[in-house]
């Protein structure tokens, strides 16, 4: 059975990652809207996310990883960093931003830049904090012929991030940390109630009248 996959990623390399890269990717959507909305999916932005995944994202990260291996080749230190440095600089923004535009292009609003104006920074210096490590990885021991597969694989944990940026988050990390891991309702009652009592106590504290002589 495995061999019969990896001869079919062999003999149909380009349909083969595409495909995968594009599900996976869509796949990150249809998680985010699971955990945060699964009793009011939006099947049309899952559709949306497809159709950027499989027209851009999958055809252009086949094509990447190719010609840096062609520009680059071989996996010693020096030639991984110069495809990691490459790869972070040029390929990693134009994703995002095409993310960010295409979607909102499909979803016909009126300005398509309005999400990677207000995101796109935050998104790319969170990017930095994965992807690197990532697709050092990539290069250093991945085969060429099922590296866009692989980083489909990564790009179903930053696609269901970069959904829930879009719609809810600011494109930073801890936006979705808290996302993930949200503060107890007990622990944030305790809080609330605590930063009420001290602030009750300190306009007290300032209002009492001062001692007479």
């Amino acid at each position: 059975m495995r061999q019969a996959f990896l001869r079919h990623f062999r003999r149909y390399p380009w349909v083969t990652n595409v495909t995968l890269y594009g599900c996976l990717f869509a796949g990150g959507d249809f998680v985010h809207q699971w955990f945060s909305r699964r009793d009011d999916m939006d099947w049309s932005h899952t559709r949306n996310v497809a159709v950027v995944a499989f027209s851009f994202h999958g055809n252009f990260n086949f094509f990447w990883m190719r010609f840096l291996e062609r520009r680059f080749p071989g996996n010693s230190v020096g030639m991984v960093m110069r495809k990691l440095f490459l790869d972070q600089t040029t390929a990693a923004p134009l994703a995002t931003s095409v993310f960010y535009t295409g979607v909102s292009f499909l979803e016909g609003k009126e300005d398509i830049l309005e999400d990677w104006r207000e995101k796109f920074l935050n998104t790319y210096k969170t990017g930095l904090m994965f992807w690197p490590f990532m697709q050092f990885l990539n290069f250093a021991l991945v085969p060429l012929y099922v590296r866009t597969t692989f980083t489909g694989c990564c790009a179903f944990i930053w696609a269901t991030f970069l959904c829930f940026s879009r719609q809810t988050g600011d494109g930073t990390a801890g936006a979705a940390l808290l996302w993930m891991f949200p503060p107890k309702k007990d622990d944030a009652e305790e809080k609330e109630t605590k930063e009420k009592v001290d602030s009750e106590i300190k306009v007290e504290g300032t209002a009492a009248p001062k001692p007479t002589q």
